[in-house]
């Protein structure tokens, strides 16, 4: 132990993986669809769509495997098929008594099953099961093109229409007062879900892809008041915990979407018991006598 400590160097731990192409592509990758992930993130925790985003995420999957036996681009029919469960959903909604979060439950695990269906029965060259827990660090050029799109379009949207969403998840009886068209708004970042659920297959895959979604923006719920600083500290949150996960996922031959999402899980508790104003401990310390 004592040699390992003595051998340890921190600069050739942050600079020997990046010798490597894999590496810088995941490095790189994970950092972007992780700060992604963050800002979209702080509208996921203030809306309460936790549930939302695991729907979505897991109706992604047969689209990804349609997509593969059509012989298009993986991230089509992901959005297809992500979409399309959240149209069904409203559908669902609209036409019966159930109520939303169980009609979210029976179709995220209908779809889900569904994917899990196809990928026994299609015939594939490749692993497609590597979209249940991400593959970064053997993610193409192509992938990385793709996320880099995919990313810029969420990014768009979100700058675009950002007060406006603020807004629509803060208080939508209010917007709609105003005449903000919280409809579209209400479709347009169900949308911008389904994206970023499709950017965050080749990092963390569908399985874990809502932790990205949710975790960063609960985090920095636990740090702040104000929005513009939530989203800054959930961006910044997310980057370094994908880029660190990735590390540590090299370094100790370990799953790298497990990984990332172990690091995020940590930066949460640390914030759930030591957040200034509303950490664990300083709620005891004002309550104490």
């Amino acid at each position: 132990m004592n040699e390992f400590l003595a051998s340890f160097s921190p600069i050739s731990w942050l600079v020997d993986p990046l010798s490597h192409d894999f590496m810088r592509r995941a490095l790189m990758v994970s950092g972007l669809v992780g700060g992604v992930c963050g800002f979209l993130s702080c509208y996921m925790t203030l809306k309460g769509w936790a549930l939302m985003g695991d729907a979505v995420s897991h109706a992604v999957m047969p689209g990804v495997v349609v997509a593969y036996a059509l012989g298009l681009p993986f991230s089509i029919g992901a959005f297809v098929f992500g979409v399309g469960s959240v149209a069904l959903i409203g559908f669902v909604k609209q036409k019966s008594r159930v109520k939303e979060d169980t009609i979210i439950g029976l179709v995220f695990t209908g779809f889900f099953a569904l994917g899990l269906v196809l990928v026994s029965k299609i015939k594939s060259n490749i692993d497609l099961m590597h979209i249940l827990f991400g593959s970064p660090l053997g993610i193409s050029l192509s992938d990385v093109r793709q996320t880099i799109i995919i990313s810029g379009i969420v990014v768009s949207i979100l700058l675009i229409f950002r007060r406006d969403l603020m807004l629509y998840c803060f208080d939508p009886t209010h917007a709609r007062s105003i005449g903000i068209n919280t409809g579209l708004l209400h479709y347009l970042l169900l949308s911008v879900l389904s994206l970023a659920a499709v950017a965050g297959l080749q990092t963390v895959g569908i399985i874990l892809v809502v932790a990205m979604l949710i975790t960063p923006g609960a985090t920095a719920y636990l740090l702040t008041d104000r929005f513009d600083r939530m989203t800054f500290l959930a961006i910044i949150s997310s980057s370094i915990s994908s880029i660190l996960g990735v590390y540590i996922s090299y370094w100790s031959d370990i799953e790298t979407g497990g990984s990332i999402v172990l690091v995020q899980t940590a930066i949460f508790l640390f914030a759930f018991l030591f957040a200034p104003r509303y950490g664990l401990l300083k709620s005891q310390r004002s309550i104490s006598p």
